[in-house]
């Protein structure tokens, strides 16, 4: 991640740390459950260190925590920066949403001048 978006605002580091497919694809497996960084890596064509990365900027987000549990070093999904992120679309989202809602209105109360 650009050290420019690690000293911005947490919603534009959690929307930069949202930007990679594979940590997208490690936050949906962390929703099922815990997870080592071993079955993190499992499923990708990539490096264990190339995983490590990625978790380490998950985890600069907020979006993950590491434990320590005996030898066992589970990653584990941290919600909040996901929900912020949430309500910050679902503003937009509402904006949109009667955006296209006032045009369909107009639409179907214009009068049919015959052009297609």
């Amino acid at each position: 991640m650009p050290a420019a978006v690690t000293r911005a605002d947490p919603l534009s580091t959690t929307f930069a740390a949202l930007a990679d497919p594979t940590r997208r694809a490690i936050l949906a497996r962390l929703s099922q459950g815990d997870a080592s960084v071993g079955e993190l890596a499992a499923p990708f064509a990539m490096s264990q260190p190339a995983i490590s990365k990625h978790l380490k900027v998950l985890e600069r987000a907020g979006l993950i925590t590491r434990g320590r549990e005996a030898q066992w070093r589970p990653c584990k999904l941290d919600a909040a920066p996901l929900r912020a992120a949430n309500n910050w679309l679902e503003h937009y989202a509402a904006f949109w949403s009667g955006s296209f809602d006032r045009l369909k209105t107009l639409v179907e109360t214009s009068p049919d001048d015959g052009k297609a």
